[in-house]
């Protein structure tokens, strides 16, 4: 197997003395999706938050691309995040933009200052690599729409293009459908497989529907009270494990 482009050891976080993760372990290698599941509360964002520097870990190991986080600082620890890119619930694009001045926001880090300031300014060959990368999501068309007039499946579509071309290679995607209709929701996942399968990026996606973990991810790992309670191929999950894992919403419902 690949090494992994994203390893985690003894990941731990508290909020006002509550553990939200326990010492999580997790890999994801180039090539593959994962998918996280869990019940509201079980550690799933916490996780992502904590990968990618929003959120600071209290203990653990973080290494994206085999670089150790916690041994960097500065410019060198800026640079190696930049490995990875983050897609939100909550769409992050600036509504009164076109798709393309948005995808190419992925490149701010490789301007210099001035080229950055405004989208007048953006180098022409940031703006083919954008346009290449709106073509990889399927929306090469819509490149010259404002945002504000795109489906919400398809600006989550344009979130995806501007990961490609900030030139990560992890895309972690936190609730990257749960806003989206069915149809919309499966173009997204379709995509963010594809990234990982046709692409060799490494993918981990936080899911509410087990049902499109098991279709589009090719391993589930389930976190419960913030601790890790299986890593498997989707192929291995049953009803039981998700029933065990999904016991706090059904409570908290009823």
């Amino acid at each position: 197997m690949n090494r992994p482009l994203l390893d985690v050891t003894s990941l731990a976080k508290s909020f006002g003395g509550r553990k939200v993760l326990d010492g999580v372990d997790f890999s994801v290698s180039p090539g593959e999706l994962v998918a996280f599941l869990g019940a509201n509360g079980s550690g799933k964002s916490t996780t992502l938050r904590c990968v990618m520097g929003i959120t600071e870990a209290d203990a653990g190991t973080i290494k994206l691309g085999g670089q150790d986080l916690g041994l960097l600082q500065g410019k060198s620890l800026q640079q190696a995040r930049r490995r990875a890119a983050m897609i939100f619930q909550k769409i992050h694009l600036v509504p009164r933009r076109t798709a393309l001045e948005n995808v190419c926001t992925g490149a701010l880090a490789r301007m210099s200052t001035g080229r950055s300031l405004s989208p007048l300014f953006f180098p022409d060959d940031i703006l083919q690599e954008a346009m290449d990368c709106l073509d990889r999501v399927g929306l090469a068309d819509r490149a010259h729409d404002r945002v504000s007039r795109l489906s919400g499946g398809q600006q989550q579509r344009v979130a995806v293009a501007r990961a490609l071309c900030q030139r990560a290679d992890v895309v972690l995607a936190d609730e990257p459908v749960s806003a989206l209709d069915p149809h919309a929701a499966e173009q997204v996942m379709q995509l963010l497989a594809g990234l990982a399968h046709e692409h060799g990026l490494a993918v981990a996606a936080v899911l509410h529907q087990p049902d499109l973990a098991l279709r589009h991810a090719d391993r589930a790992i389930g976190l419960l009270g913030g601790r890790l309670v299986f890593d498997s191929p989707v192929s291995s999950l049953g009803a039981a494990d998700l029933d065990h894992l999904y016991a706090p919403d059904r409570m908290a419902a009823a």
